[in-house]
């Protein structure tokens, strides 16, 4: 029997959009922060290699004024004993 409201359901669509996310912003974040982690390294690297060189050159002028205090004894007892 038909009384003007259909026995069967209706079938409806249902369409569900989801927003973007952003594009490409997060690959980009992510680059920036690859570059300043490199930079970084680099940066910290040559500063540790900065302190090796400093303290090499320390290493030699100590050497170095060892040395010349060995030549400065030498020439005091050269002087105090002239006869050889």
């Amino acid at each position: 029997m038909f009384n003007g409201v259909s026995d069967m359901a209706e079938d409806r669509t249902v369409i569900v959009e989801t927003p973007s996310r952003g594009g490409g912003s997060g690959w980009v974040i992510a680059l920036v922060l690859v570059v300043a982690l490199v930079v970084g390294i680099v940066f910290f690297s040559r500063m540790s290699d900065s302190e090796a060189v400093k303290d090499n050159a320390v290493a030699n002028a100590a050497a170095n004024v060892g040395d010349a205090a060995k030549d400065v004894g030498s020439a005091a007892k050269d002087v105090a004993n002239p006869a050889k």
